[in-house]
């Protein structure tokens, strides 16, 4: 009674001292049935859902049933035993099957060894009886706290295997992703070199990420490279490296991603934007399996696969000498393909889910699905930023709303009051103003990346027409594409 006294008295201070929403599932294994009753009054306070044991028997089975986030658990169960064995070995169990629990241990007996033995074993945290109310408090409300770090960690993961399908990409159900899923595992196990073209947004970076995971070189790491922001006073000491003294800012030796990527995969992104008097110093590279750091005269041997990537036709700039053939065969023994996605319109409702449930989780919204107007709209759209494109809208969408189902005026607000986002008869300006009407706020980042979107589309994502157009460089393109994600 002595326990329950207190916990009365206590619990009448913390309802008038601090207003508290219960929230929480907590389990509690104890054979002392008088700090039961306590904690019975106690927890409550700060868990809505509160179970007691007065033996471990039914531990594992009440685990699976209750699915508490936080369990507190005595170590001592058989009379005159005080050795704490008992609650090391159901610490044990619990962690064998639920190791994202986490499990405060609670003994009358005080044992700086035993208390050290029990965090090595994997406890939380350990408490001593009788034990101070706000203490226990404390350790069990950041107990609980890591227990939703650990679920909210838990549930991106499972997210992102449900896209990639532990590691792998989402390969949809379309005619032209099945087809090109067989080359895939065909040519994964080999060192041919591999050409990935297909539009901006279509995913080639994933598509290269699954070749190398598919790949005999999938235990050694995978480098990518943007190679068309490179600029061009660092491409060599970037991709070769450099050695200390070479230039003004070369301090140490440093390696390249040639060297860094040896043993493994690298993967050059952009490559038709490579400029003409460049691409002979990679061909050289890739031809002698060896680079030359800069400032230096000796070869150091490189064992790469390599995978390039473009949105751009590298054989018509073979043709318009643009791109150097020599090289153009070098990277090119395999050519894949990723089709847009208004050609594999079967895909885009899953993505949509998969990117719902991805940001839902992300953002803490309980969303539950998407409206059928939506998917009619959603199937219905150009989609000239593709994967990209869709994964950036469902964001929005996400962060934006409020209901539990997502409408066509979630993914589209201008549908409510203007053409669609994917009609190029309409100006950047036009799209602006409209915003504007519409009352939201319109900053300069804002219109400068409808500027770029809108060059972007009316160029079909030639980059060098993009910035020709905009009057910046095509380095300076590239930094902002990737700081507006475009």
């Amino acid at each position: 009674m002595l326990y329950e006294n207190y916990i009365i008295l206590e619990r009448k201070h913390l309802n008038m001292s601090k207003k508290t929403t219960p929230d929480g599932r907590i389990l509690v294994v104890d054979d002392n049935k008088a700090i039961l009753s306590a904690l019975r009054l106690l927890l409550p306070v700060y868990f809505s859902e509160v179970t007691t044991l007065s033996s471990p028997n039914d531990l594992m089975h009440n685990i699976e049933t209750k699915r508490p986030e936080v369990i507190l658990l005595d170590m001592n169960f058989t009379s005159k035993v005080t050795t704490g064995n008992e609650g090391l070995f159901w610490l044990g169990e619990i962690l064998k099957v639920y190791p994202d629990i986490p499990v405060v241990l609670f003994t009358a007996y005080s044992d700086v060894a035993l208390a050290v033995d029990a965090i090595k074993r994997g406890a939380f945290d350990f408490i001593i009886k009788p034990f101070d109310n706000a203490k226990l408090m404390s350790t069990l409300q950041a107990a609980l706290r890591l227990s939703r770090s650990r679920q909210e960690v838990k549930q991106l993961r499972e997210i992102k295997n449900e896209i990639r399908g532990d590691g792998e990409m989402y390969w949809g159900e379309s005619p032209k992703m099945k087809e090109l899923r067989k080359i895939v595992q065909k040519v994964a196990q080999t060192d041919a070199s591999i050409l990935i073209t297909g539009e901006n947004g279509t995913g080639k970076d994933m598509l290269a990420g699954e070749i190398h995971r598919l790949s005999r070189r999938a235990g050694s790491s995978m480098v990518n490279v943007d190679v068309g922001s490179l600029p061009e006073s660092l491409f060599e000491s970037e991709l070769f490296g450099h050695v200390r003294g070479a230039f003004t800012d070369a301090k140490a030796d440093r390696a390249g991603k040639f060297e860094v990527a040896s043993g493994g995969t690298l993967f050059l992104d952009e490559i038709g934007n490579i400029p003409l008097h460049l691409q002979a110093k990679l061909l050289t590279a890739i031809q002698t399996k060896s680079i030359t750091r800069v400032g230096s005269n000796i070869p150091v041997p490189v064992d790469i696969r390599l995978i390039c990537a473009t949105n751009r036709d590298l054989s018509r700039m073979v043709a318009e000498g643009l791109f150097r053939e020599d090289l153009y065969f070098r990277i090119n023994t395999i050519h894949l393909t990723l089709p847009p996605l208004r050609e594999r319109t079967e895909d885009i409702i899953p993505l949509a889910e998969l990117f719902m449930r991805k940001y839902a989780v992300k953002y803490g919204k309980d969303i539950k699905g998407i409206k059928e107007d939506a998917r009619t709209e959603l199937t219905g759209r150009p989609w000239q930023g593709n994967i990209r494109e869709l994964q950036h809208v469902v964001e929005k969408a996400v962060i934006l709303s409020e209901k539990d189902w997502l409408g066509t005026e979630d993914f589209f607000p201008e549908k409510q009051g203007g053409p669609v986002q994917g009609d190029r008869s309409r100006t950047a300006a036009q799209v602006i103003r409209d915003s504007v009407r519409q009352g939201n706020v319109v900053t300069l980042d804002d219109m400068e990346k409808e500027l770029i979107r809108m060059a972007m589309r009316q160029h079909d994502g030639n980059m060098s027409a993009v910035a020709q157009q905009l009057g910046i460089t095509r380095q300076t393109l590239y930094n902002k594409i990737k700081k507006y994600g475009l």
